[in-house]
């Protein structure tokens, strides 16, 4: 960063970051997206996001024409994406010959439960992946982030197999901005996230949630993140986090 100092700048090395947590977003209806980019532009907070193709408030999807421009300017502001799997596929149950029992949110087949074995699992991974770059013209970090959180060992032994790392959160990381607001209010998460998160944790919001009344952002993100810095905390994406360096500095996708 530049300090100013008389009339000439002066270049200033930023603190390290030595009690970092790890906020990430998942897509959703992007109704609070463009408030989301401008808290985390003024805060000077890098994210990590997950991304799926799923339906927006204006009728779109959150990866199409309309919503590229957004993504590649999260793209070049230093942020860290990985995959949601693009139709938002949820994992339901292990079915015998290492298939799986899925249901996806978004796309042509929503609502619709089908079986995968693991190499259609890894190409909706790379479906993601390669939205991401024909939008941005950068390459997805090798993480996934099942819908849901939902997984089994197969499952993610499977996606391990193809080079996809599975990333979940942390309890006090879980925000709440999919609760009910009339008996989670905004407050109360609030609260609870500055008493309970800790260094080393990773948080989970999104990117708007269709049931929540009260939406979570940005009403939450910029006290959370003034509060967490004022404790003491800093902001570090994935490509910084112990567990998940190696598999992001060693390769991309697709």
């Amino acid at each position: 960063m530049l300090a100013v100092v008389g009339t000439c700048q002066v270049s200033v090395a930023a603190a390290p970051c030595d009690k970092p947590v790890y906020l990430t977003f998942d897509t959703g209806h992007m109704g609070v997206a463009p408030l989301v980019a401008e808290v985390l532009q003024r805060q000077q907070v890098k994210v990590t996001f997950f991304l799926a193709d799923e339906k927006t408030l204006t009728g779109g999807s959150s990866l199409d024409a309309q919503w590229a421009p957004w993504w590649k300017a999260r793209a070049a502001e230093g942020h860290v994406f990985g995959s949601h799997t693009l139709d938002h596929v949820y994992w339901r149950a292990d079915r015998p010959g290492g298939r799986f029992e899925m249901r996806p949110s978004a796309g042509p087949q929503a609502g619709r439960s089908r079986e995968m074995d693991g190499a259609a699992y890894c190409a909706e991974l790379d479906r993601s992946a390669r939205r991401f770059t024909e939008m941005t013209g950068q390459h997805m970090a090798p993480l996934f982030r099942a819908p849901g959180g939902r997984t089994s060992p197969a499952l993610l032994a499977a996606a391990q197999a193809c080079g996809w790392q599975h990333v979940g959160w942390a309890p006090a990381g879980f925000l709440g901005d999919e609760l009910p607001s009339d008996r989670y209010p905004n407050a109360q998460l609030l609260q609870r996230a500055l008493r309970d998160i800790r260094a080393g944790d990773i948080l989970v919001a999104h990117l708007g949630i269709w049931s929540r009344q009260d939406p979570w952002a940005p009403a939450v993100l910029e006290p959370l993140i003034v509060g967490l810095k004022q404790r003491g905390l800093c902001f570090a994406t994935l490509a910084e986090h112990p567990t998940y360096r190696a598999a992001v500095q060693s390769g991309s996708k697709p």
